[in-house]
């Protein structure tokens, strides 16, 4: 009887300590995508003074909308062209700002720089460089003999241009996780691998790389939700254009909920939004699990 009541008194004092991050979870996330479901089905927009239920009728509407495929196709190339990249981009440096060398620490803080930029402040300098005639890229054109190109204002460029900005920007975020797996790993490791001979690449390829997979599994998941999260460079720089070229599903429903007032829409286009990176997460969770070594 003593040992049981001992036990309640711990998980009780356990859930005493976690009732503050409860309450505020159920208030600020759960709460929050219940209304969103409920009001999904609804119409709540400029045209109707109380929402009404109308069933699936927003989700009908959106699997019919031209745009919709186009921001959400935009979202995935998007996330393609980010995600890999930066992760890929973010293990070098960290390979190499791991080393022991002279001015380690200015190249880490030289890395992880942009990140600590506001990426309104960094969609301005990235507006300046794309700007045509003027901008820092048109002059190193115009000097490498290839003419002036409107980056911001070509369909063909404006989704190169915010990757390879968003790249520019998240790269050292995802360094400094990598720099943590590697800090990790045993030294013994290191020097077992060097007595057998193993080359650079294989103590790579059989140590290092194996033993980050955790790390490599926690950066993917994060850099694709970043890139549907990341729309602050939008509103600065392109506004969704042109004609939705640059348009992320994000903004898409930003301007759905606050420039159209469609609140049922926006809300249907969020539920879309979610089930679609939970959907994402899973399969990239389950799917690395099985290819992580944990010790």
């Amino acid at each position: 009887m003593g040992e049981l009541r001992a036990k309640w008194k711990v998980n009780m004092y356990a859930w005493l300590l976690l009732l503050p991050s409860l309450i505020f979870l159920l208030l600020f996330t759960f709460y929050p995508v219940w209304q969103t479901v409920i009001l999904s089905f609804h119409q709540a927009d400029l045209g109707s003074p109380e929402p009404f239920f109308n069933g699936v009728d927003n989700y009908k509407q959106m699997l019919e909308d031209d745009v919709f495929w186009k921001v959400l196709t935009n979202n995935l190339w998007f996330a393609l062209g980010t995600v890999p990249t930066s992760v890929a981009l973010a293990l070098g440096m960290a390979l190499f700002a791991n080393k022991a060398l002279r001015g380690k620490s200015f190249v880490r803080t030289a890395y992880f720089y942009p990140t600590v930029v506001p990426m309104i402040a960094v969609a301005n300098i990235w507006l300046f460089i794309y700007t045509p005639e003027y901008g820092a890229l048109s002059h190193v054109m115009e000097w490498l003999g290839k003419g002036d190109i409107n980056w911001l204002g070509d369909q063909a460029n404006v989704m190169w241009a915010m990757i390879f900005m968003v790249i520019w920007k998240e790269a050292g975020y995802f360094m400094i996780f990598y720099l943590a797996g590697l800090q990790n790993i045993s030294q013994e490791l290191y020097e077992s691998a060097a007595m057998e001979g193993a080359s650079a690449w294989t103590v790579f390829r059989r140590v290092t790389f194996p033993l980050l997979m955790p790390t490599t599994m926690f950066v993917s998941i994060i850099a694709f939700t970043n890139s549907f999260k990341l729309v602050d460079h939008l509103v600065i720089m392109t506004k969704g254009g042109p004609d939705n070229a640059s348009n992320l599903l994000l903004y898409y429903i930003y301007e759905t909920a606050f420039s159209f007032w469609d609140q049922g829409m926006a809300s249907a286009l969020t539920i879309v939004m979610v089930v679609l990176l939970l959907a994402v997460a899973a399969v990239q969770f389950f799917g690395l699990d099985k290819k992580i070594h944990y010790n």
